[in-house]
């Protein structure tokens, strides 16, 4: 019985993503990582819980080939620190060295783009961070955002992305700090 539900789950996808693939996307691949992105939802963090990153691997099972970045990328908070008490809305400067900003879809060499992750205690290095509340994008290329947050403790991390919203490898991330908001 279970062979035969992940044969019905597995037939399921590959229907969706040829179906996506069809109207108009460039490739099933492309498809795949356009409804994961848009489709996944993270799970509810608590500020105190480590952050559980995946092992990053250069290749994905699908065959993309992720983007490599170099061992001196650093990506970091500028106004902000662990601890902090600030209010509501809430400034956020991204800080990059190492690498360049480039906004989502465009593939350029030693560039990838912002994503502030808000309450995450785990990231999937391999697959397309997901856009919702929690995974917030700037795929313009922003550099800076202010962000409305309840009173109380939140954790802030910042996760480089591809041109594809997926970390590079080995993953760019900032140190994932706790503030309170009052």
């Amino acid at each position: 019985m279970p062979m035969i539900h992940t044969a019905t789950r597995i037939a399921a996808g590959t229907l969706i993503l040829l179906s996506l693939a069809a109207c108009g996307h460039r490739s099933a691949h492309h498809a795949a990582m356009h409804a994961r992105h848009h489709g996944a939802m993270a799970a509810n963090a608590t500020p105190t819980a480590p952050v559980t990153l995946s092992t990053s691997t250069p290749t994905l099972s699908s065959g993309y080939k992720k983007v490599a970045s170099p061992a001196a990328a650093k990506l970091y908070f500028v106004n902000l620190r662990n601890g902090m008490t600030v209010t509501s809305p809430v400034k956020v400067i991204f800080g990059l060295s190492g690498m360049g900003v480039a906004p989502a879809g465009i593939e350029k060499e030693g560039t990838g783009h912002h994503h502030l992750l808000v309450n995450v205690n785990e990231v999937d290095a391999n697959a397309p961070l997901p856009a919702n509340d929690q995974f917030r994008h700037f795929g313009a290329g922003q550099t800076e955002t202010s962000v409305e947050l309840k009173p109380g403790q939140h954790t802030l991390q910042l996760v480089l992305g591809d041109q594809n919203h997926i970390p590079h490898h080995p993953p760019v991330l900032s140190e994932r700090i706790t503030i309170t908001v009052k």
